[in-house]
């Protein structure tokens, strides 16, 4: 088996590879133009055997917050194999390559969406939350209390940076989502613009603006009619109100808002009605591979504690998170280092790690599904250091 990164020699083979395992393009779609550049926004790799492609991988370079700071992410997706080679262990090679090549490049956390969570969760990755879509029936908008001091505007180019603001101060107070920085997303304000049909602004008094809408206004104008909205962000329960609002308007010729969303959505809590039905849903996994860069890189801080925590991990298919560390609490962000085995700590499995820094679960539900063990001595210590946000995603890869 060779393990290399994909070239423009490659380009059949892996369009016939994704078109095995994802299916065909819908009649009429016409097919993508073949590249003759190398890609900047990812990274491909290709497991071969006598010149045929049988696996590849790609991983985008993210970054996602956590903890309020900016954490470099390696994020997979177009993962395919052939049908003959599927359970065969291939994808493990491709993994230990391309997350070998993430820790070179300083991706201390890895996450993907997945169609078989127990493939993914046999290379260290687990369950932290999920990215949805929400129906929500434009009738009942109208029932949204009115803004009070709040109106809605077309945002124009000049409004982008301001967009971008806001959407970085929310995604700041939430564990999870990406920066939408880097390579992978539109640079130039124009293009950010033309990504959608529209993006409506809520702005205050001073035109100051406190949330946006991203939405695309989707076929038909009847009951069967949706519109599709990719950002809802407010800062404001106002500028939620003036948002939705908006929306209500299209009562007579669209029957339904389909919302992206996830976890608790805060947009819900100026609606009238419970009714916010998940028509979609998409499971979220995460892999901490670097773990002191993983919590360095997030600035741990628990104001007010001092403590020296030591732990472990075990069970890492690869072996690069096994092993013991000691987290260092007190003024500023805490430092993690490795420290010799020996002690006893209390155990992580890597699924258990990653869940925990995620905060999508306690240390006492870690215990109760065995994916952390030893003394309890400092489980509320890391509670309150890795736990206490939300986690949300808003972006699909």
């Amino acid at each position: 088996m060779e393990i290399r990164r994909l070239t423009l020699d490659d380009h059949d083979q892996t369009t016939a590879l994704g078109r095995e395992a994802f299916g065909s393009l819908p009649p009429g779609t016409p097919a993508p133009a073949r590249p003759t550049t190398e890609p900047t926004d990812r990274r491909v790799w290709g497991a071969f055997r006598d010149g045929r492609l049988l696996g590849r991988v790609a991983a985008y370079p993210f970054a996602s917050f956590f903890g309020g700071a900016s954490v470099p992410t390696s994020g997979i997706a177009s993962v395919a194999v052939a049908a003959e080679e599927r359970g065969g262990g291939l994808l493990g090679e491709l993994f230990a390559a391309m997350l070998e090549e993430a820790a070179g490049l300083g991706e201390v956390v890895s996450t993907l969406y997945p169609t078989a969570n127990g493939i993914y969760r046999s290379l260290g990755y687990e369950l932290v939350g999920s990215y949805d879509v929400a129906s929500v029936p434009t009738a009942e908008l109208a029932r949204v209390r009115p803004p009070t001091a709040t109106r809605t505007r077309r945002a124009t180019v000049a409004d982008v940076p301001a967009v971008r603001a806001l959407y970085a101060a929310w995604a700041a107070e939430q564990d999870g989502p990406l920066t939408r920085t880097g390579p992978a997303f539109a640079e130039g304000d124009e293009e950010v613009l033309g990504e959608h049909d529209a993006v409506t602004l809520a702005v205050d008094a001073d035109d100051r603006v406190v949330g946006y809408a991203a939405w695309d206004r989707g076929h038909g104008y009847d009951a069967g009619a949706s519109i599709t909205v990719q950002d809802l962000l407010a800062t404001t329960l106002d500028g939620y109100r003036a948002l939705w609002s908006m929306f209500a308007t299209f009562s007579s010729v669209t029957g339904r808002v389909r919302v992206r969303t996830s976890g608790q959505d805060p947009a819900r809590l100026v609606l009238g009605t419970s009714t916010w039905d998940l028509v979609e849903r998409h499971p979220y996994m995460l892999r901490v591979c670097d773990v002191v860069g993983a919590l360095d890189a997030r600035r741990v801080a628990v104001p007010g504690l001092a403590a020296e925590v030591g732990f472990a991990v075990a069970g890492d298919r690869f072996g690069s998170t096994d092993g013991a560390y000691r987290l260092a609490l007190g003024d500023g962000p805490g430092r993690c280092t490795r420290t010799s085995a020996g002690d006893d700590v209390a155990t992580f499995t890597p699924q258990g790690l990653a869940m925990l820094y995620a905060g999508a679960q306690s240390c006492g539900n870690l215990r109760l599904t065995s994916h952390l063990t030893g003394p309890r001595t400092h489980d509320h210590v890391l509670d309150a250091a890795l736990g206490g946000r939300p986690f949300h995603v808003r972006d699909y890869f």
